[in-house]
């Protein structure tokens, strides 16, 4: 008589990737939401600068999208204050504003963005970025 021995196999969960969206529109929030999590995407929120670095303090994005004119703590000082904590300084940050003038994006590198947008965004250009800065296949 034969043992027989079956076991479940099953797949490895994949992690997917966090995304951090601070704004203090709702409507844009949920915006982006919907567009990262239909592609995949694990979304937070934050309604301002201050409320991102305390999201941050609890889990570590893999990418941040931040908006520039919000209450408590704007997109510039959130940021800076980014890239000032050894534990995130390296997550990817894309800053959209409606500002479009030449000094708005120079002053969002010089706080730390790796992108700058000026809204709206496309969905398939959020998606595309993300993907890029992600160094996720696709983008």
């Amino acid at each position: 008589m034969a043992l027989q021995i079956s076991a479940a196999v099953s797949e490895p969960e994949v992690a997917r990737p966090r995304v951090l969206i601070i704004d203090d529109a709702l409507t844009i929030r949920l915006y982006y939401r919907q567009i990262l999590e239909r592609a995949g995407f694990e979304v937070a929120e934050a309604g301002n600068g201050l409320e991102g670095l305390e999201r941050m303090a609890e889990t570590i994005p893999d990418l941040v999208l931040v908006d520039v004119n919000m209450p408590k703590m704007d997109g510039y000082a959130m940021l800076r204050a980014t890239r000032a904590d050894e534990r995130l300084r390296g997550i990817p940050a894309v800053m959209i504003s409606t500002e479009a003038e030449a000094r708005d994006g120079e002053k969002a590198y010089a706080a730390g963005a790796n992108v700058y947008l000026i809204k709206p965004v496309r969905p398939d250009q959020l998606l595309a970025l993300s993907r890029l800065l992600l160094g996720i296949a696709g983008a």
